[in-house]
C-alpha cells in the first residue's frame, strides 16, 4: 500500500461525493475516515499479475469512493434532522470503476477561498487536496491536533454551501501553495516536497505559465536545500554554500520548466522570481553571479508586484552589481520597518567598509530575527565583523 497513491486520490474522491449530493465538509470527513481505514487494512503490496478477488488494489479509487460513500451515508443516517438522506441512499450507484471526472482543480479553488484566512486555507488544502491527516498537519505546524482540527472545521463551516463548480482565483491558490512550500520540513511531513507535488498536479491541470513559474521556483529553491545548513545545523548564506551539494537534476528541471513558461509571453511574478533563482543556480561560484541581470529581473518583479520586500531585495542586488554605496542609496528608499531591513543594511555597510556600524546593525538584526537559526547566524556575523574576520 502506497500512502502517496492515497493522497493523490483524495481530491478526486471528494469531488465524486460532492457531485452525488454530499456537502463539502461531510464529504471531506468521510474521505478522511476512509483513508484512515485504508492505511489500516490495505495490503502492503499486491501482485499486479494475480490480484486476489476483493483486493482494493484492483481499483483503489473505486474502493475509496465506495468506502467514503458508505461513511457519508452512515453519518447522514445518524443525523435525524437531515431529512431526505434516504433518497440519496436509494440513489447509490451500482459498484464499478470510479468515474473519470476529476474535480481536483475545483477543490484547489474552494480550499483557497478568499473568505478564509491564509493559515486556514493552507490547512484545508493540505487535508482536502494533499490528503494529509489532521495529526500530520498539526505536527508540521507544531500545534495540538485538537487545535488544528478546530481550525479545519471552522474553515469548512466558512465555505459551507459554496458550489464546487464556481470559478476561483488561481493567484490565491498559488499563494497558498507557496506558503506551504516555505514551511519547509517539520514533523513527519516534508511540506516543501508536498507543495512541489501539489504544484506539479496543478500545473498538469491548468497549463498556466504562472503555475509553471511557481513550480520552477520551488524546484530551484529546493535544489539548494542540502547546502543551506552545515553539519551542526547552522544557517549557511547563499554566497557561502557548497554548490557541489546542490541538486543539479532539480535545477535542470526547474530551468526547463521556466524556459517553456517564459516562451509563452505572459510574464508573472513567480516566473520573474524563478528567473532570479535560475541565475543564482547558473553561477558556478558566488563571484560569478550575473548581478546586473538579476537587478533587471528585480525591476520587472517590482513593476509586477510593487512589493516593498522586492524593493528591499533589489537594493541588495544593486549593491552587488553597482557597489555598496549604490545599494545603500537604493535601500534609503525602502521602509526601514520591513523584516530583514536591518540585516540588509548591515551587509551593505560591511561591504562599504564601515565595520563598526555593520557590527552594531548585525546585532540589532539578531534581536529582531523571527527564527532561532536566523538569530544565531546574525549573532555570529556581528561577532565576526567585530573581530575583523572576512566572510
Amino acid at each position: 500500500m502506497n500512502p502517496s497513491l492515497l493522497r493523490e486520490l483524495v481530491p478526486a474522491v471528494i469531488g465524486v461525493l460532492v457531485r452525488r449530493g454530499a456537502d463539502f465538509a461531510s464529504a471531506e470527513d468521510a474521505v478522511q475516515e476512509a483513508v484512515v481505514r485504508a492505511l489500516e487494512t490495505w495490503p502492503e503490496e499486491s501482485s499486479p499479475s494475480s490480484p486476489s478477488r476483493g483486493d482494493p488494489m484492483r481499483d483503489p479509487k473505486g474502493w475509496l469512493i465506495a468506502a467514503s460513500w458508505h461513511r457519508f451515508v452512515d453519518a447522514a443516517r445518524a443525523e435525524a434532522s437531515r431529512r431526505g438522506r434516504e433518497a440519496a441512499v436509494a440513489a447509490e450507484p451500482p459498484p464499478g470503476p470510479g468515474p473519470a471526472a476529476d474535480d481536483t482543480l475545483r477543490l484547489y479553488f474552494l480550499c483557497a477561498h478568499p473568505a478564509l484566512a491564509p493559515a486556514s486555507a493552507v490547512a484545508l488544502t493540505l487535508r482536502a487536496v494533499g490528503g494529509l491527516t489532521t495529526r500530520q498537519i498539526a505536527a508540521a505546524y507544531f500545534v495540538p491536533e485538537a487545535t488544528m482540527a478546530q481550525r479545519i472545521s471552522r474553515a469548512k463551516r466558512r465555505i459551507a454551501g459554496e458550489p464546487l463548480d464556481r470559478s476561483g482565483d488561481l493567484g490565491t491558490v498559488l499563494r497558498v501553495l507557496y506558503l506551504v512550500f516555505n514551511e519547509g520540513y517539520s514533523g513527519d511531513v516534508d511540506l516543501a516536497a508536498e507543495a512541489i507535488r501539489l504544484a506539479r498536479q496543478l500545473a498538469s491541470l491548468t497549463g498556466d505559465p504562472e503555475v509553471a513559474g511557481l513550480l520552477a521556483l520551488m524546484l530551484l529553491h529546493h535544489a539548494r536545500r542540502g547546502a543551506r545548513t552545515d553539519a551542526d545545523g547552522r544557517l549557511v548564506p547563499l554566497a557561502e554554500q557548497d554548490r557541489r551539494r546542490w541538486d543539479t537534476g532539480l535545477i535542470a528541471e526547474g530551468v526547463q520548466i521556466l524556459q517553456r513558461a517564459l516562451a509563452r509571453g505572459r510574464l508573472g511574478e513567480y516566473q520573474a522570481q524563478a528567473a532570479i533563482a535560475a541565475l543564482h543556480a547558473d553561477a558556478p561560484a558566488a563571484a560569478e553571479t550575473d548581478w546586473p541581470q538579476i537587478v533587471e529581473w528585480y525591476d520587472e518583479l517590482l513593476r509586477l508586484t510593487g512589493s516593498p520586500v522586492v524593493q528591499l531585495n533589489r537594493a541588495v542586488a544593486i549593491g552587488e552589481a553597482d557597489g555598496p554605496r549604490a545599494g545603500l542609496a537604493a535601500l534609503g528608499e525602502v521602509d526601514p520597518g520591513l523584516p530583514r531591513y536591518t540585516a540588509a543594511s548591515a551587509y551593505l555597510h560591511e561591504r562599504a567598509g564601515e565595520h563598526a556600524r555593520a557590527a552594531d546593525l548585525y546585532a540589532e538584526a539578531a534581536r529582531l530575527a523571527t527564527s532561532v537559526p536566523e538569530r544565531d547566524h546574525l549573532t555570529r556575523e556581528a561577532a565576526r565583523v567585530r573581530h575583523g574576520v572576512r566572510p
